[in-house]
């Protein structure tokens, strides 16, 4: 096999690939392939399973790619991992880190990853520098193994199928409900009963409209994705090698016009080779090309599917309507460049002379074009010959990434019929035309960007054993990345040095000290170098007489705690990279001084200086606790953790004169940025797994979670009343008023206090929470959380002698959040939702959920309150498996080593009381569940 492939090989990777498939292949004796299983990549290392101290949490991925199947790489995480919930511990962006590299996790897949480990805690983290202070998820991906050329395709193709859709209110429905709005506000209708019944009565839709854009005439009721990649691998003593190249292609929901062509794709090709120069120097060198498209016609189906009135406009009218005899409209019609079948023509109005579906006709296209240029190498340098155990590693990394629009952007004519009746007949009398047919015949090309990384890192590692049971591990290093961006001035950036130095006794007692030494431009001169040390403590129990005769396989008690010193939060709302906060700006004012100045525009503050801007903290202890029971029937792995982010910055009011504010118009304020802030955050995470065999059924039925706390702890407040004090409040606290139901009598509304606006029975009535008579921001209160405190994850695997049932689902409790978008709070003449059937009506004043209709702002009632409050409880069945391999005596005597077949289901079920609310997207396509078949076949 590894001689008919070999120029297969050299086809599908990079030049660098087919260097190490022409190598001879040599196998050598003793490989133990388990121990490459045993080790997990940490930060600039790799360590013992055994030996991994606390906050550290590891997936496996080659094993759940055996069993699961995914499109993206951190899929599992959620459920696989404890502490992660799409951040880490709650701390929010985590950085990633590919292959030593800092770079997007969604530029991988997971069919190329070996190993995904995410660090938690600060000891985990703190060798990354100020950058990683939020946690990391580091991804390896596969490498080359000593052995005859193996190659692995794996073919499957699946379908979309949406969820769940928005449910508008149609024609004849919105022009009554929007006639009563007009009379809740005192005006007259806008729609007679006779034009409310044409709409209705579906006799001519095209001259009394009733759009649905979430119809089977505009959408399909599935897409398709599919995909095929294949993996070559092998190698000798001297050289291994891995490369991997797919394709996959993803379709669209739409079928109307152009729209029915949308597409993605993504072709990508990766080369990872190991060569051994000799016996001291061994190098790594490493390539990845990704092109990436996406084209799409040009028309925002989705948002005008969520805004566009289902009367105001027929999109296609058919040519059969036209009079024979009015050769003017004729004459227009036939002067235009879409006539679509050679039927319809675009409708159109003044008041809206495009529509989306014309759109998708003529408007034109876009394709977003997306191409990726990774490469790195790394250098090992076996130092022996100077001190034994020492050794110099290297790396380098750089990355391109450019991106562009390109398309055609065209204008059409659309056309308004008059319509009239003869004999029972609608014909159109006369047509007017909207806008013309332009087409520029110019390619577009827009939203030209790139991005381009380096990262750069050496160091020097000392590891010896003493006696046998004395070990020593010290490393001292450098990393720096650095990522420049198209549009951006300044370029972010990690620089800082790295200090390591563990010891074990006995792989029983640990002592770790790790400690970076960060340098930041975001600070002033002279404090801009850091440093963040942290101390890490170890104890396997099972390693002691007195827990030999306990049902403890191993049991592992780590305590850690450390400050890491960050710049991440050294940002505002208004300068989003955060440099120069530390200095004052002083500029020529928006406004003009009388003629004693001569009309001179004046000169403001907007802030002061800061030269002692510092660091914002990290503050960390926690303490983990991981091990396994009865011959690993159960595996099990706890972290408790409390940390304090403190020094975050703020104008602190407080802190200076009154005077050093200028209060009214024109503002100015000489106050500084200040590290003033402190969040606070605890919680647990835990892992366990069941493992058990029953019958010919091997099970391992896993359990993952987190509960966390955050709070606010420090604060710059000036607020009159207690109860708005953030202080003790959660981080992502919800905040608004409290609702007493509604408004039902004139008198009511009387004696009430002042609520905001023109309030009319129907309206939300609002407590009153510090008695002065007067709704308003005073009397927001917090009303929950809208982060989940709680996740849980549940994972079970089966597997029964060729086959393998897997299926993970997550859990979330504890959170809230506002029901705040178009679909729940209907303005104006805005189109009408399902969430308004249940509307206040003196009829249904008893049972009513939903305020009364108005055609203006609804100033009173669409705002924050609990009335529009829910909990977000739910759980989500994410993914079901069911694999198949085929016997290994079929494949006897063929050149097919292995072949294994598929079935899944992804993103399946929903169990909420609030289900349709998180099934359902509005103004953007629908949320989908995926059904996928595949083929996985080894030669």
């Amino acid at each position: 096999m590894k001689h008919i492939h070999k120029g297969l090989v050299c086809g599908l990777a990079l030049s660098l690939t087919c260097v190490a498939v022409s190598a001879q292949t040599e196998i050598p004796s003793g490989l133990d392939v388990d121990s490459l299983n045993n080790s997990v990549e940490v930060a600039f290392r790799t360590v013992e399973k055994n030996d991994l101290l606390g906050g550290v949490s590891v997936v496996n991925m080659k094993g759940m790619n055996q069993k699961a199947y995914s499109n993206y790489s951190l899929s599992f995480l959620n459920n696989e991992i404890a502490g992660f919930n799409g951040n880490i511990w709650g701390m929010g962006d985590y950085l990633v880190v590919v292959d030593g590299m800092v770079r997007d996790g969604n530029n991988v897949l997971p069919q190329e990853i070996e190993q995904i480990t995410v660090l938690k805690g600060a000891a985990a983290v703190v060798l990354y520098g100020s950058r990683a202070a939020k946690g990391v998820v580091q991804i390896t991906t596969k490498r080359g193994r000593i052995g005859e050329t193996r190659i692995n395709v794996s073919l499957n193709s699946g379908m979309y199928v949406p969820k769940a859709y928005p449910k508008y209110l149609g024609s004849a429905q919105y022009m009554t409900l929007y006639n009563e709005a007009r009379a809740n506000d005192g005006l007259v209708p806008a729609y007679s009963e006779t034009e409310i019944y044409n709409h209705g009565s579906g006799l001519n839709p095209y001259r009394y409209p009733n759009l649905n854009m979430y119809s089977d005439e505009f959408l399909r009721s599935m897409y398709n994705r599919s995909e095929a990649i294949a993996e070559i691998s092998g190698g000798s003593n001297r050289v291994q090698f891995y490369t991997t190249a797919g394709y996959y292609r993803e379709s669209t929901l739409l079928k109307v016009g152009n729209a029915a062509d949308n597409y993605t794709s993504r072709f990508f090709v990766r080369g990872n080779v190991d060569i051994k120069m000799n016996d001291y120097i061994k190098v790594q060198t490493d390539a990845n090309v990704t092109f990436y498209d996406n084209f799409t016609a040009s028309t925002d189906w989705w948002k005008q599917a969520s805004t566009l009135r289902p009367n105001r406009i027929s999109p296609l009218i058919p040519l059969s309507y036209l009079e024979e005899n009015d050769m003017n409209s004729w004459n227009i019609i036939n002067g235009s460049n879409y006539l679509i079948d050679g039927k319809y023509f675009f409708g159109g109005t003044q008041l809206d002379p495009t529509n989306p579906v014309a759109d998708a006709y003529a408007a034109g296209d876009s394709k977003y074009v997306s191409r990726q240029f990774q490469f790195n190498t790394n250098f090992d340098i076996d130092l022996r010959s100077l001190l034994q155990g020492l050794h110099f590693r290297a790396k380098y990394g750089i990355d391109y990434a450019s991106t562009y629009n390109q398309g055609y952007s065209n204008k059409y004519a659309t056309f308004s019929p008059t319509w009239t009746n003869y004999a029972g007949k609608d014909l159109i009398a006369t047509i007017t035309q909207y806008n013309k047919d332009e087409k520029s015949g110019s390619q577009n090309i827009s939203n030209s960007s790139y991005r381009y990384t380096y990262n750069l890192s050496g160091q020097f590692d000392y590891a010896r054993t003493f006696a046998e049971d004395h070990n020593v591990f010290g490393m001292i290093l450098a990393n720096v990345w650095q990522t420049q961006a198209s549009g951006k001035y300044h370029r972010v950036s990690n620089m800082n040095l790295g200090l390591q130095a563990s010891y074990n006794y006995k792989h029983k007692y640990y002592i770790d000290f790790s400690a970076a030494m960060p340098y930041s431009t975001k600070l002033p001169d002279g404090g801009r170098a850091g440093f963040s040390p942290t101390v890490t403590l170890g104890w396997r129990l099972t390693g002691e007489d007195f827990f030999k005769n306990t049902p403890f396989d191993d049991l592992m008690l780590t305590a850690s705690a450390g400050v890491i010193e960050q710049d991440l939060d050294i940002t505002t709302s208004d300068n989003e990279e955060g440099y120069y906060l530390y200095k004052s700006i002083l500029q020529r004012g928006g406004w003009y001084s009388w003629a004693d100045l001569g009309g001179e525009a004046a000169t403001e503050f907007q802030r002061g200086d800061n030269m002692d801007m510092t660091y914002i903290k990290r503050k960390e202890v926690s303490v983990g606790l991981r091990g396994s029971m009865w011959n690993k029937l159960i595996e099990f792995d706890l972290n408790f953790f409390m940390n304090d982010v403190d020094g975050g910055l703020a104008r602190a009011n407080s802190l200076y004169p009154i005077y050093f504010t200028q209060v009214g118009y024109p503002t100015s304020s000489i106050i500084p940025y200040v590290n003033y802030n402190k969040d606070s955050r605890k919680g647990i995470d835990f892992a366990v797994a069941v493992n058990k065999k029953v019958g010919e059924v091997d099970l391992r039925l896993g359990v993952t979670g987190m509960y966390t706390k955050s709070t606010i702890e420090k604060r710059d407040e000036n607020y009159a009343y207690a109860y708005q004090s953030r202080m003790g409040k959660a981080l992502n606290g919800l905040w608004g008023l409290q609702s007493d139901g509604f408004f039902t009598t004139a008198e009511e509304i009387a004696a009430a206090p002042q609520q905001f606006g023109e309030v009319k029975p129907g309206d939300i009535k609002y407590i009153d929470q510090n008695g002065d008579n007067t709704i308003d921001s005073n009397d927001e209160v917090f009303l929950g959380r809208s982060d989940i405190p709680m996740v849980l994850g549940l994972n079970l695997t089966a597997k029964w002698n060729n086959f393998t049932f897997y299926a993970r689902g997550n859990g979330f409790f504890g959170g809230k959040g506002f029901k705040d978008n178009s679909y729940y709070w209907v303005r104006g003449d805005n189109k009408y939702s399902d969430a308004v059937l249940n509307r206040w009506t003196p009829e249904t004043a008893a049972t009513a959920t939903y305020p009364r209709l108005t055609t203006t702002n609804g100033e009173n009632n669409f705002r924050a309150s609990d009335f529009w409050m829910f909990k977000t409880d739910r759980f989500e069945l994410a993914q079901v498996q069911v694999s198949y391999d085929l016997p290994q005596y079929l494949l006897n005597g063929s050149f097919v080593k292995g072949l294994n077949f598929f079935v899944n289901g992804n993103n399946l079920l929903t169990i909420s009381k609030e289900r349709k609310h998180f099934e359902m997207n509005v103004g953007s396509a629908p949320q989908t569940r995926f059904y996928n078949i595949g083929v996985k076949a080894t030669f």
